[in-house]
């Protein structure tokens, strides 16, 4: 069964020179429930732009994008948001961790807009499996950037979402940081029974997936120039 399905999904921006261009050009892509995949791209190749179209944060020129069989291309700004906090999580490169809130109170803010609202027990146990029980009442700027990345991967999974996105999660991490990273990402969300897409440039974090693909084999703007630009 299929929890990201997309079809003719395309996305164009208008350059500061004045033409359109066309940043993604997908005429198919799909995930199955509690599937991961790699996707591999260079730099500017427009795999946080598709991550973004997936998740609703940017509205595409043309196609579907269904998750849990929903359009959420065709969706209203307001449905968009309840789509996103019920059915995704989204572990961002630069974590987005709000300073002025405590570790527990980032996750719970991740909780505040999904099914269920907020629930202490659960954020503080979804802290504890990633490690920072000790940590609850830190602010974000008191950990390390490891740290961050834990408390980023327990407020994507607050809300039992089916589907999982990752935008290049080691960026700002040393390589032994980057491999434990992607390690608590593939392993919680197996444990929680969500699929898993992740995008990133990086060959060693690559090479941590059973499943990678090439961006610019799905991208077909890619495809016809030949490579990422």
């Amino acid at each position: 069964m299929s929890i990201l399905s997309i079809v003719s999904l395309r996305k164009s921006f208008v350059s500061p020179e004045g033409p359109r261009h066309i940043i993604v050009d997908i005429p198919e892509f799909s995930l199955s429930a509690g599937q991961q995949v790699a996707l591999r791209g260079e730099s500017g190749s427009g795999k946080t732009t598709f991550l973004n179209l997936i998740a609703g944060i940017l509205a595409p020129d043309s196609g579907g994008i269904l998750i849990d069989g929903r359009n959420m291309a065709a969706l209203s700004e307001p449905a968009r948001d309840r789509l996103r906090a019920t059915s995704l999580g989204y572990i961002f490169q630069t974590f987005n961790l709000l300073q002025g809130f405590t570790v527990l109170e980032n996750v719970e803010l991740g909780m505040a807009f999904g099914p269920s609202g907020i629930d202490r027990a659960r954020a503080s146990s979804l802290l504890a499996h990633v490690g920072l029980s000790t940590k609850l009442h830190h602010r974000p700027r008191q950990l390390s950037t490891g740290q961050q990345q834990r408390v980023a991967v327990a407020r994507a999974l607050a809300n039992k979402p089916r589907l999982v996105l990752a935008d290049e999660p080691t960026g700002n991490l040393d390589r032994k940081h980057a491999c434990e990273a992607i390690s608590l990402i593939s392993d919680t969300c197996r444990e929680a029974g969500a699929a898993l897409l992740l995008v990133s440039h990086d060959e060693e974090v690559l090479a941590q997936f059973e499943e990678t693909r090439d961006f610019a084999a799905i991208n077909r703007c890619l495809s016809a120039a030949g490579g990422a630009s």
